[in-house]
């Protein structure tokens, strides 16, 4: 496999995630009634739709083929939230909880990625800001979190 091939491919799976991120901040936003917590997962699936532009850009630089659409992994958490919140009778903290697990899991993804010391520094650089990101949002999700 040639280089370009491997990380467009890595790319690729980041895209599949952000994409399962997007719906899934859309999905929690329509679960809650805090007008706040609405705001803040709408403002997080509106960056991960950024991201996504970002890593097809970047996909495509590598003269490769962005992925369309989500994963049935990300499908499948999907269902999970949803019917974890239908028993809880806190959905807010139920929805904060998965969005915290689903940022945790953003960062290692991010990171082994990054782990690459081949990658170019242009792609480096888009990864690393968008993980960055991805911590700040997991830290203010964890602060919501307490007040709940």
């Amino acid at each position: 496999m040639k280089y370009s091939e491997d990380v467009a491919n890595k790319l690729n799976e980041l895209l599949e995630k952000n994409y399962d991120a997007e719906k899934g901040y859309k999905f929690a936003a329509e679960q809650v009634k805090n007008p706040q917590l609405q705001s803040f997962f709408n403002e997080r699936a509106n960056e991960r739709y950024d991201f996504g532009h970002e890593l097809k850009s970047e996909i495509r630089n590598f003269g490769e083929a962005p992925e369309k659409g989500s994963s049935l992994a990300g499908d499948a958490h999907r269902t999970w939230m949803n019917l974890k919140t239908s028993f809880s009778s806190d959905k807010e903290e139920a929805v904060l909880e998965e969005a915290i697990r689903g940022e945790k899991a953003a960062i290692e993804e991010y990171n082994e990625v990054l782990k690459d010391t081949n990658l170019p520094a242009s792609t480096g650089n888009i990864l690393a800001k968008q993980r960055d990101s991805i911590t700040a949002s997991l830290n203010k999700v964890k602060s919501m979190e307490t007040k709940w």
